[in-house]
């Protein structure tokens, strides 16, 4: 297989740091990230063969920029590493192109494995949860086509509006005017069919946008 080079995209400094430790023996960690939007922007210009990844982050979740590197680097390999075990996420995730999606409680070893299947185009779901995700494959087989219900933008402006940013601070993060910040929440409640702040923060939530904590 050789030396792979991975980038790490986690919010928790000491979870990189650990990983980065985990890994450098076999591979090359050619960088750690904090948020969504710094991942984009490191690996689209170092091009790791694999990034590692949780579901929760800063300004733009793990399954929303995951979604955006696979639209650019197609070949790119993700392996989700989160503490969320809600197999309709790790369903999303699978649906959006990832490799693996693994629990942070898993062993070393399986880490290590998933990093290896990955790369040889194998999927790995760790066995935690990959028993809730054949019961919606059984429910639904058209589980991993199911459209979006919002566009890209909108997720975006829903995920920094649930993390309680002001609109002033969404448009200039996204370069775009206020009115059209406003102009994005009034379509996403609309679709959603929800009418306050506080449901749009569990729709948030929920779909593995932001963390509860």
């Amino acid at each position: 297989m050789g030396r792979l080079r991975i980038l790490i995209a986690d919010d928790h400094a000491m979870i990189c740091a650990g990983l980065q430790k985990l890994l450098e023996p076999q591979h090359d960690v050619v960088g750690c990230v904090s948020d969504g939007r710094a991942l984009l922007k490191m690996a689209t210009e170092l091009k790791p063969d694999v990034v590692l990844l949780d579901v929760g982050m800063p300004l733009l979740n793990g399954l929303d920029a995951g979604r955006e590197l696979k639209r650019l680097i197609p070949d790119i390999k993700l392996i989700f590493l989160t503490m969320n075990p809600d197999s309709d996420l790790a369903t999303e995730a699978f649906r959006i192109g990832a490799s693996a999606y693994l629990l942070k409680n898993s062993q070393a070893a399986e880490l290590l494995k998933a990093i290896h299947d990955a790369v040889r185009g194998i999927s790995y779901v760790t066995p935690q949860i990959r028993l809730a995700m054949e019961e919606i494959f059984i429910r639904d087989p058209q589980a991993l086509r199911r459209p979006k219900h919002l566009t890209d933008r909108q997720r975006e402006v829903l995920q920094m509006l649930a993390e309680g940013r002001p609109m002033k601070e969404i448009a200039e993060v996204l370069q775009i005017k206020h009115r059209t910040v406003r102009f994005h929440k009034a379509r996403i409640m609309e679709e959603l069919a929800i009418e306050t702040n506080s449901e749009l923060v569990q729709y948030a939530i929920k779909h593995g946008m932001i963390s509860a904590a």
